[in-house]
């Protein structure tokens, strides 16, 4: 009885430590929950850009300024460059961990570290 339960009880544990660290995993979950964090910061959007199309129903690589890689389908660029955007930026697009571009050009947007305006 004892072997049963041994024998029954390791690969149980080997899949459930398996499942805790792909949940762990930053995926492009990780990345559609910080984009949805950066559209709650937005106080101004004047064509409506974000908030009628970042919506969770749809798949991130198709929203307007996101462009995700082609091997591993995670977010490598943000363009909202000249929509007129003002809000804050929050520190979960640090969590876009395969991110190399980023323009936010022609928008206000408030750093709440440093309360400084970036607008170009």
């Amino acid at each position: 009885m004892e072997k049963t339960f041994f024998v029954g009880f390791v690969p149980m544990l080997l899949l459930h430590s398996l499942v805790a660290m792909a949940a762990a995993a930053p995926n492009i979950t990780t990345d559609e929950s910080a984009l949805i964090a950066l559209k709650a910061q937005i106080t101004v959007d004047p064509d409506h850009a974000l908030m009628n199309n970042w919506t969770i129903g749809s798949s991130v690589c198709n929203w307007v300024g996101v462009v995700c890689g082609v091997r591993h389908k995670r977010v490598v660029a943000l363009n909202i460059r000249g929509m007129g955007l003002m809000g804050t930026i929050p520190p979960h697009l640090g969590n876009l961990s395969f991110l190399v571009r980023l323009d936010i050009t022609n928008n206000g947007f408030l750093s709440p570290k440093s309360w400084l305006i970036f607008v170009a």
